[in-house]
C-alpha cells in the first residue's frame, strides 16, 4: 500500500449535530423514509373508488328461444327492436323508488346490471322473438336496411313506496315503411313484499315481463 499516497487524502466528513444545515439533512432524510414507507403501505390503508355491490339485478325472459332456434330471412323483414328512450331518473342502473308526486329516492344497495333502457330492450327482443317466431334484430344487426321497427319510452321502472308496488311503463311505437305510425302505452304493477334489493328485482323483473308479454301480443 502506498502509505504516502494514503495520509495524503482528504479526511472523511464528520456530522456536526450543532451544525444547522446537518440538522435540515437529517429532517430530509426521515422524510424520505416516512414517505417510502407510506408508499408501500397505501394499498393496505385506502381504498379507491366506490365499494362494488354484493349483486347487481337482472331481467330474465319467461318466454325464451329455445336452445338451438334458427331463424333466417332479409333484413328488410325483420323487426328491429330499437333501444328505448329514458327519463333522466332512469338513466343509471340504480333502482327509484317513488316516494310522493314530487320526490324519489333510489334504494340503497341496489344496482341493475345495466341501464333499465337497455334491460328492457333485450327483454322486448327475446319475447317477441319467443312468442312470434319472427326475427328480430337490434338496428346494427340489421345494418339499416330494416322496413319495420318498434320503438318506445320507458317511461317507468321502479318502486311507487305508496302502493307497494313495482311499476314498468312503456309506450311502444309501431314503425313500419309506408304505413301510419301506430302507438300504444302499455304498463305493469306488481306487488312487493319488502322495499328492499331482492323483492324490488323480483316484482320488477315480472312486471317488465307482463308489458314485453303485451308488446308481443300487440306487434304480432
Amino acid at each position: 500500500m502506498d502509505l504516502a499516497a494514503w495520509s495524503a487524502r482528504p479526511p472523511s466528513p464528520t456530522i456536526n449535530p450543532n451544525n444547522p444545515k446537518t440538522e435540515l439533512t437529517m429532517k430530509n432524510i426521515k422524510h424520505a423514509m416516512l414517505t417510502g414507507l407510506c408508499a408501500l403501505t397505501l394499498g393496505a390503508c385506502v381504498s379507491f373508488g366506490a365499494k362494488p355491490p354484493p349483486s347487481l339485478l337482472v331481467l330474465t325472459a319467461t318466454n325464451t328461444v329455445a336452445n338451438g332456434t334458427s331463424k333466417s330471412g332479409a333484413s328488410s323483414e325483420a323487426l328491429i327492436v330499437l333501444l328505448p328512450e329514458a327519463p333522466r331518473k332512469l338513466d343509471s342502473n340504480r333502482v327509484p323508488v317513488q316516494i310522493d308526486d314530487s320526490s324519489i329516492a333510489y334504494l340503497k344497495d341496489a344496482f341493475w346490471a345495466d341501464k333499465p333502457s337497455r334491460l328492457m330492450q333485450l327483454l322486448l327482443m327475446e319475447t317477441i322473438a319467443a312468442k312470434t317466431g319472427r326475427l328480430v334484430l337490434n338496428e346494427t344487426d340489421a345494418g339499416g336496411k330494416a322496413t319495420q321497427y318498434l320503438s318506445g319510452s320507458l317511461l317507468e321502472f321502479g318502486v311507487d313506496a305508496a302502493s307497494s308496488e313495482a311499476v314498468v311503463v312503456y309506450d311502444a311505437v309501431k314503425l313500419v315503411r309506408g304505413q301510419a305510425v301506430e302507438k300504444k302505452r302499455f304498463e305493469a304493477r306488481k306487488p312487493v313484499s319488502a322495499v328492499e334489493p331482492g323483492p324490488s328485482g323480483s316484482a320488477l323483473n315480472e312486471a317488465a315481463n307482463d308489458v314485453a308479454v303485451q308488446v308481443s301480443d300487440w306487434i304480432g
